[in-house]
């Protein structure tokens, strides 16, 4: 049957394979066709498995559903992930974290996540490509750019303009870009990304997805290459709510419940000041006529909720991100480059069995013996990895920043919710409202808003609920989708 796979959820193709009306191995094989043609474009994978072996796996899920033994309820559908998660070699795929040196590395075992969605019954087509150590080799680079995966680009808007700020209306932005754009571009239904400040809301707000960043701490990360502890989280991508809450709990192991779901019953949502949560000019450069349109989609929602009778309160006030300090001292970069170099990439480099290199000093080095293919202008730089490197402080020291930041964190946002009567906070995608969850460890959601007349490029909304919260955000999501009748909008790829 034809399937349109830039409007195909997981949910729409589950019901199909139930129903005998597609199989996992016709999945598969549309996949691979829509990647085929629109990849070399889009640069969103660092490596896609080989064929024989999807089509073999995929085989294998319509035998166990012809013989009524589906694993869960995403068997037999297709996934991508960041190439933050390991896979063992027997998928046929490396995993990079987008640096040459890590090219040829061979995984003892999937990631603890990868492994989760494979014992669901779950297809694994490829590895997305990322910014380069999410974000840790060097402040000045393009998000979404690897020295092995080049420049992913947006399927709305195309490649990024020249002299972009660096989260521009045309940079696809974020770390976890190459999940959101595969989602967008119909390469795969849902994508997995990671985030540390923004890795997995930015790029999907941008791709005009769903996504949740679960509570820190909460998954078992064994085998994933995370920039920290303390701020890292894994998260699901999709076209829409209900997609999001079958495949988080799949990762959390939790059931959340269908009770009231797609209604606003029990939300409490507060809504803040588009005019003061925005982006920096430096950050993100506006154009005529772009800002108006951000906060005229964003207040008639809040029309919109109020005229449904959803508790809804705007604007709301919420203490600024200078405050998210420890004593005075800023926190969030002393703990990354520290805990980056003390602990996450000697544990991620430690998980393969074989490696060009075996430490943080080795990958500097390798970078700067083949500096033409890790460091091509204009990504020259190694900045911060060279900063992790010679990062001397003291570990008490980075544990009272961790301390101290976590608690600021949640008594800004605590206040917040507590004093005003909310469970829900909104802000605009683009906005500084992931740092605040960042520092917290709470979880932050996505869902589509808009999309700029100025360039087509999507935009959204971010939602942060309390700690092991995320059934909120989950319901917020699913009464957001069925009671708005938002259109996602669908890009147009060369070609089609």
């Amino acid at each position: 049957m034809q399937l349109d796979l830039l409007t195909a959820t997981a949910t729409d193709l589950q019901r199909l394979l139930e129903a005998g009306k597609t199989t996992s191995v016709e999945l598969v094989q549309a996949y691979l066709a829509q990647i085929e043609r629109h990849e070399p474009e889009l640069h969103a994978f660092i490596s896609v498995a080989p064929r024989h072996l999807l089509l073999a796996a995929a085989a294998d899920r319509d035998a166990e559903r012809r013989q009524g033994r589906p694993r869960g309820p995403l068997h037999g559908i297709p996934v991508v992930l960041k190439d933050s998660f390991m896979t063992a070699p027997e998928l046929g795929m490396g995993t990079t974290a987008g640096a040459w040196a890590l090219v040829g590395a061979r995984a003892r075992a999937n990631s603890a996540v990868a492994q989760r969605l494979l014992d669901g019954g779950m297809i694994i087509l490829g590895k997305t490509n990322l910014t380069e150590f999410a974000g840790m080799k060097t402040t000045n680079t393009t998000p979404g750019w690897s020295a092995v995966g080049g420049q992913t680009v947006s399927p709305y808007v195309g490649p990024i303009a020249d002299g972009e700020t660096l989260l521009g209306h045309t940079n696809p932005g974020g770390s976890s870009t190459g999940s959101a754009v595969a989602v967008a571009a119909g390469f795969s239904p849902l994508a997995l990304g990671t985030e540390t400040i923004g890795s997995i809301v930015t790029p999907a707000t941008r791709a005009s997805l769903y996504a949740l960043k679960p509570t820190v701490g909460v998954q078992d990360t064994r085998g994933l290459y995370t920039l920290t502890d303390f701020f890292d989280s894994p998260g699901p991508m999709a076209k829409c709510a209900e997609d999001i809450l079958v495949l988080t709990e799949i990762l959390l192991g939790r059931e959340f419940s269908r009770g009231g779901l797609g209604t606003w019953d029990g939300l409490s949502i507060g809504f803040l000041d588009p005019n003061v949560w925005r982006m920096a000019e430096a950050m993100c450069r506006q154009h005529p006529g772009t800002a108006e349109q951000m906060r005229s989609e964003y207040d008639e929602i809040v029309l919109k909720l109020k005229t449904l009778q959803v508790a809804v309160k705007y604007p709301i006030s919420l203490a600024d991100v200078a405050e998210l300090t420890v004593d005075g001292e800023q926190a969030i970069m002393p703990v990354a480059f520290w805990e980056f170099k003390n602990g996450c990439i000697p544990r991620f480099l430690s998980a393969f069995k074989e490696c060009p290199v075996r430490t943080l000093d080795d990958i500097v080095r390798f970078n700067e013996v083949n500096s033409d293919k890790c460091l091509p202008p204009p990504h020259t730089a190694q900045d911060d990895l060279i900063k992790a490197l010679n990062n001397t402080d003291d570990a008490s020291h980075i544990t009272k920043l961790k301390n101290g930041l976590r608690a600021v964190g949640r008594r800004i946002l605590d206040q917040a919710f507590d004093s005003q009567g909310l469970n829900i906070i909104v802000g605009p995608g683009d906005s500084s409202l992931c740092i605040h969850a960042a520092a917290a460890g709470y979880p932050i959601a996505t869902a589509p808003l808009g999309q700029l007349h100025y360039n087509g490029r999507p935009f959204g909304l971010c939602m942060v609920a309390k700690e092991n919260n995320e059934e909120l955000l989950l319901r917020f999501m699913a009464a957001y989708e069925s009671s708005l009748g938002l259109r996602r909008p669908v890009p147009k790829l060369r070609g089609d």
